[in-house]
């Protein structure tokens, strides 16, 4: 068996961590209550499923990542740097569950721009922010991520639209789906990979 994504939905929300299942910061307008059970229906009945699980072989859950048009975010308009573009699909937030897989972020992310791609969206777009380069890089994808660290995006091939300070609107085109830095020394996701990942053994000697 091997690890496994599904849609969020109303189906699989209990699935994910607890915070998911009533959090709306990002389906706020001001200060307007806005019921998640009613824009769960609204979202789905406009859209469908609006981001995705992940579990691994063993049936734990690892990460969930929301997204979906921006109009189904109304914070999106309101954040700097934005608003987000009408052609793409906005990704809103991720939760990390095991701070031990921060690769778990770059799977959903490269599953969201192929499904996206799938359904003819033009785009991913996320909003980003620009650590200093003394920031811990570690701790910038623990658990709750609504914006995202610049450097990730930018391995995955995400370009800054716009800026606001230190925060960003990033895009990624949908026409090429490859990370764009994966090799370089000095990457996040080559980072991270040092950082979590076990030095290859070295091969036996040959008789």
């Amino acid at each position: 068996m091997s690890p496994r994504l599904e849609p969020l939905s109303r189906g699989t929300l209990a699935s994910a961590p607890s915070v998911c299942h009533s959090c709306v910061w990002w389906q706020a307008r001001g200060d307007k209550p806005v019921a998640k059970e009613r824009w769960i229906e609204q979202a789905e009945d406009a859209w469908g499923a609006w981001g995705m699980v992940y579990f691994d072989d063993d049936e734990r859950l690892l990460g969930v990542m929301q997204y979906g048009p921006a109009f189904l975010f109304p914070r999106s308009q309101k954040l700097p740097a934005g608003p987000a573009s009408d052609d793409a699909v906005l990704v809103t937030c991720a939760y990390l569950v095991d701070s031990a897989s921060p690769w778990v972020i770059q799977s959903l992310f490269l599953a969201a721009a192929g499904e996206m791609r799938l359904r003819g969206a033009a785009a991913l777009e996320a909003f980003a922010f620009r650590y200093h380069e003394q920031d811990d890089f570690e701790q910038r994808l623990i658990l709750h991520r609504a914006i995202f660290p610049h450097d990730l995006l930018a391995d995955l091939g995400f370009i800054t639209v716009r800026s606001a300070g230190r925060v960003q609107l990033a895009r990624l085109e949908l026409g090429g789906l490859e990370p764009s830095a994966e090799a370089e020394e000095n990457g996040l996701l080559a980072k991270l990979k040092r950082l979590y990942l076990p030095a290859p053994m070295p091969a036996p000697p040959r008789p």
